[in-house]
């Protein structure tokens, strides 16, 4: 994992995690670095600097042998991982109230200008039946309509769109430019993706591997119609027993369902199921979390109460956004029966603060992502299940963009890519 430092990165012995096969296979050598040396923590905020973290990139083998060849790292103390420690979370405090905000002005520090994006960024097919089109309407935005059990929190309107197309490039900037990090070749023959939204990252997986064939997945027919042409996209809930045959798919890819599902083990086994044996199943999720090694994202601040509420709504709701800091995908995919499993561990910047410039940019274009549609982000969750206001949203929002705005503070929240096999 990358070193998030506002100081000229010094350099770090690096080796590949994993080495994978197939042409874009491989960890990502920036993102993914595995220091030689564990530097150890500050003992009190330090300057905008942070030590070398090490990311995980273990796997549980199905053989002594393939156990003895893989690699285990250990993650620096100031890594996300460390916030799941109950004892570090009984010193954090409470979620704060939604009428909190309207108490404190937003007051602008005179570098939040010099911010990379000082302005505000506001701006299917053809077969599905008119039911799956029949949206719901909620405080101005649609959601997804009623279908099985499905939850999906995130909007599925144009606005929304857009910003989780951004996340997407963010996604594969963290990971030196590939879509995947599974050790899959273009030998490959199926694939699925589980909840994949707009459809961006099919649509690239299709173009990537024209001789496969592609299947996207979603519970919200918000998908382009025009696609390659061994796409296509289906509308289902996935958290019902799947209806593939199994042992039909080469590959499955799945991202960013955190907070929308009950039981990830159960979902785990539809997948195993469906995989043929050696096949290969790949899971992203991201931390709700907002944190900084620097102390500059302070308790009770805009950035520090996102997660807070997130989680606090995810344990009323029974759909947890705790999902990178309990492991629950790795937990969830041993008790699945996958073999071979290694995670892969990423910061994600928020805001240009990185002195590196690949960081930095990654940072630009998350900040973009956030502020194009904090709103739609806040809206369902935090008005449906923990009873804010719109009009106390907004005001939140105006403090949270000042934050991500300020150069004084470097926040970043982390993201788990873990990866495991089928067994022949």
């Amino acid at each position: 994992m990358a070193n998030l430092s506002t100081k000229a990165p010094e350099p770090v012995a690096r080796s590949d995690v994993t080495p994978q096969a197939g042409t874009a296979a491989g960890e990502s050598a920036t993102s993914a670095t595995v220091a030689t040396e564990t530097s150890e923590a500050p003992s009190s905020p330090a300057p905008p600097s942070s030590p070398p973290v090490t990311t995980t990139a273990s796997a549980t083998a199905a053989t002594p042998e393939a156990g003895a060849a893989a690699t285990s790292t250990t993650v620096d103390a100031l890594d996300m991982a460390s916030a799941a420690e109950p004892d570090q979370q009984a010193q954090v405090p409470e979620v704060l109230p939604a009428s909190h905000w309207a108490q404190i002005p937003a007051v602008y520090d005179s570098d939040d200008e010099d911010s990379a994006y000082g302005g505000d960024n506001a701006s299917s097919t053809a077969s599905l039946s008119a039911s799956i089109l029949e949206y719901r309407t909620m405080h101005g935005r649609t959601f997804h309509s009623e279908l099985g059990n499905a939850q999906s929190w995130n909007p599925n309107d144009a606005q929304h769109d857009e910003c989780m197309d951004i996340l997407h490039h963010v996604s594969t900037l963290l990971q030196d430019g590939k879509i995947y990090l599974a050790p899959i070749d273009d030998s490959v023959q199926k694939v699925l993706d589980v909840g994949c939204g707009t459809g961006l990252w099919a649509i690239d997986f299709a173009d990537q591997h024209p001789g496969a064939e592609v299947t996207g997945v979603d519970i919200s027919a918000q998908q382009p119609q025009w696609i390659p042409p061994n796409l296509k996209f289906e509308i289902d809930d996935v958290t019902r027993p799947w209806t593939y045959k199994p042992n039909s798919f080469d590959y499955i890819h799945m991202r960013w369902l955190v907070g929308s599902i009950t039981d990830w083990t159960s979902l785990y086994k539809e997948v195993f199921k469906a995989l043929k044996p050696g096949g290969w199943f790949e899971n992203k999720e991201s931390s709700a979390i907002i944190t900084s090694d620097d102390g500059t994202v302070a308790d009770g601040s805009a950035l520090d109460q996102w997660g807070k509420v997130f989680g606090e709504s995810g344990k009323r709701i029974g759909r947890s956004f705790r999902v990178v800091e309990e492991g629950i995908q790795r937990k969830a995919m041993e008790e699945a029966g996958f073999v071979d499993i290694r995670e892969h561990d990423f910061k994600t910047p928020l805001g240009d603060w990185p002195a590196d410039p690949k960081l930095k940019e990654i940072g630009q274009y998350n900040q973009l992502a956030l502020e194009q549609d904090i709103e739609g982000f806040l809206v369902y969750v935090w008005i449906t299940i923990m009873g804010w206001t719109k009009e106390e949203i907004s005001v939140y929002a105006v403090h949270l963009r000042r934050e991500l705005r300020s150069r004084k503070v470097h926040p970043y929240y982390p993201q788990k890519v873990v990866i495991g096999r089928k067994p022949e």
